[in-house]
């Protein structure tokens, strides 16, 4: 069997929906970290992709959308059980254990790990151009968070971290092969397991399942649930439709930029010379890893 690259539409519409992708994303750190003042970490995670799964259960009978086709269940189970489980699961688990800035740059290999497992299953072609474009977006990132000086990770949480990313870049795969149905009906699958097994892994680490109290965490999940979850994830499966898994994966190291340009702008905090040098590295990474034409 050849091996197989998707074609890249890279049209407005395409890039708008990317733009809008990342900017969603970087809203959702930011709404996580107010959000966790009342809530706990898996609990939040639950109650967050639980409400927005119940939402587009809802959604789909009214805009007349067709639920996933039968042919599609078993990958849409993969889907919400990496996308939302695993990946969140690992990913909170091993943020209690080491700094932001090193959790942002075992994200920032998921292009790398996408183009690699994509070309594993013959979805798309090895090339020197995507592989350095990868590398370089990686080194960017890695280049901002070792600014920041708060770099570590134990042998066990670098483990994790590592199958988190695997995790997600998997299921970036998943999402490109089953982008053809709805994404209220996809999510509302996906998301409502994640959900499931999130729950359950808060209850069995005796969280406590309290409600948002605060002004600010109230807002913080409301965003959560709808932009940071109905619109992102919904966005992501258009955006998958149209491009490639490992082109689609570039948003994910795109989102540190775009988060630290929001923290700037509401806290009016300095700009350190190794966030821009990482930014150009990582805006450069995109560029000829996914923006640049053949």
């Amino acid at each position: 069997m050849a091996v197989t690259t998707p074609p890249r539409r890279l049209d407005a519409g395409t890039l708008l929906i990317f733009a809008a992708c990342t900017l969603l994303a970087a809203g959702n750190f930011i709404a996580v970290r107010y959000s966790n003042v009342d809530l706990a970490p898996l609990w939040g995670a639950g109650l967050r992709f639980g409400l927005a799964a119940l939402s587009f259960t809802v959604l789909v009978p009214l805009i007349g959308a067709k639920w996933v086709a039968r042919a599609d269940l078993r990958l849409t189970v993969a889907y919400g059980l990496l996308n939302f489980a695993a990946f969140y699961a690992l990913m909170y688990w091993a943020l209690l254990h080491v700094t932001a800035a090193t959790g942002s740059v075992m994200v920032g290999t998921v292009p790398l790990l996408t183009l690699f497992f994509a070309a594993a299953q013959r979805l798309e072609r090895l090339s020197s151009r995507t592989i350095h474009g990868a590398t370089l977006a990686l080194a960017g990132v890695a280049w901002m968070a070792a600014s920041s000086g708060a770099i570590a990770a134990e042998p066990l949480t670098f483990v994790a971290l590592l199958l988190a990313a695997g995790c997600l870049a998997q299921s970036i795969i998943v999402s490109k092969r089953i982008s053809h149905n709805h994404p209220a009906a996809l999510n509302a699958l996906g998301m409502g397991l994640g959900a499931a097994v999130l729950l359950l892994l808060s209850r069995v680490a005796g969280e406590p399942w309290a409600l948002p109290t605060s002004r600010s965490s109230i807002i913080a999940v409301v965003y959560l649930v709808t932009f940071g979850s109905m619109g992102l994830f919904g966005l992501t499966i258009l955006l998958l439709r149209r491009w490639s898994s490992s082109a689609s994966a570039y948003a994910l190291v795109i989102v540190p930029l775009v988060t630290v340009a929001l923290e700037t702008l509401i806290t009016r905090a300095p700009v350190l010379v190794g966030t821009v040098i990482g930014a150009v590295l990582v805006l450069l990474g995109t560029w000829f890893g996914a923006l640049r034409q053949r």
